[in-house]
C-alpha cells in the first residue's frame, strides 16, 4: 500500500493554509483585535462552514496565527545561526545574525510580529500550546550565550544579581541549569539581553526611533552589542 495523505486530506490542508493566509493579511488592514471569523470568509472568498471547520472560534485561529509567527521567526533567526556556525563564527557574531535575522523577519512580516509582540489581543488568552513555539527565540540566544561561556569568550561582571537566582526551574533547564560564579546569574543576565532585542525591535518596527536616529539599522547593530555587555559578550559591530 502507498504511503501518503488523500485528496481529501490535502484539500482540508490546503483550504486551512488560505484561510491562514487570508487572516495574515487582514492582520495588517483590521489588526487582530477585528479579526474574525466572517471578517476571513468574506475577504478570503472561503465559505462561512469551511472556516469554521478549520477553527471553530476567533480564538482556534488567533492561536494557530501565533504558533506560525513564533515559528517562523525562530526558524529564522536558526538560520541565521546555523550559517554563522558552519562560517566558524564566535559566539558575538552569532548573536548579531541571529539579531540581524529577527529584525529582518520583523520588518518583512510586521503584522505577525505584532499579534505575538504588540499589545495583547482583547480577550484572547494565549494557550499552552503557543509556550513550545515562544520558547524557540530564547532557546536560540541561550544556546550562544551557553557556547560564549564554554568557549571562555565571557567577560566576568561588575556587578552580581544579589541573593539566590531569580528565575524559574524551567528557565534554568533551558539553559542548562546554574552556571559556575563568577556567572552563576548567566541566566538572569540572558533575559536582560532577551528582553532587550525584543524591546528594541518594538521601537524601529513601531518607529520609535526614527525622528531621533539617522541610520536605524546601524544603531540597531549597536544597540545588539551594547546590550551584550550585560552578558559580557563582545559583538562586533560594522558591515
Amino acid at each position: 500500500m502507498e504511503s501518503g495523505t488523500s485528496p481529501a486530506a490535502d484539500e482540508t490542508v490546503g483550504a486551512t493554509a488560505a484561510i491562514k493566509d487570508t487572516a495574515r493579511r487582514l492582520l495588517g488592514t483590521l489588526g487582530a483585535g477585528q479579526l474574525s471569523l466572517d471578517a476571513v470568509a468574506e475577504a478570503g472568498g472561503h465559505s462561512r462552514t469551511a472556516v469554521e471547520a478549520a477553527f471553530p472560534h476567533r480564538d482556534d485561529l488567533l492561536t494557530a496565527l501565533v504558533i506560525d509567527a513564533y515559528n517562523a521567526s525562530a526558524a529564522a533567526m536558526e538560520e541565521a545561526d546555523r550559517a554563522a556556525v558552519d562560517a566558524g563564527a564566535p559566539a558575538g557574531a552569532r548573536l548579531l545574525a541571529v539579531a540581524r535575522a529577527l529584525r529582518q523577519w520583523s520588518f518583512d512580516h510586521t503584522p505577525e510580529f505584532t499579534l505575538i509582540y504588540g499589545s495583547p489581543v482583547p480577550g484572547y488568552q494565549a494557550p499552552q500550546d503557543t509556550v513550545p513555539p515562544a520558547s524557540r527565540t530564547p532557546a536560540v540566544l541561550a544556546g550562544i550565550v551557553r557556547a560564549a561561556l564554554e568557549a571562555g569568550e565571557l567577560t566576568p561582571p561588575r556587578r552580581a544579581v544579589p541573593g539566590p537566582p531569580l528565575l524559574r526551574p524551567e528557565a534554568l533547564a533551558l539553559f542548562g541549569g546554574v552556571p559556575e560564579a563568577p556567572y552563576a546569574d548567566l541566566v538572569e543576565r540572558g533575559i536582560v539581553l532577551w528582553s532587550g532585542l525584543i524591546g528594541l525591535l518594538v521601537f524601529q518596527v513601531f518607529s520609535r526611533t526614527h525622528d531621533s536616529v539617522s541610520d536605524e539599522r546601524t544603531f540597531f547593530d549597536f544597540a545588539v552589542a551594547v546590550t551584550a555587555e550585560s552578558i559580557g559578550l563582545e559583538v562586533p559591530t560594522g558591515p
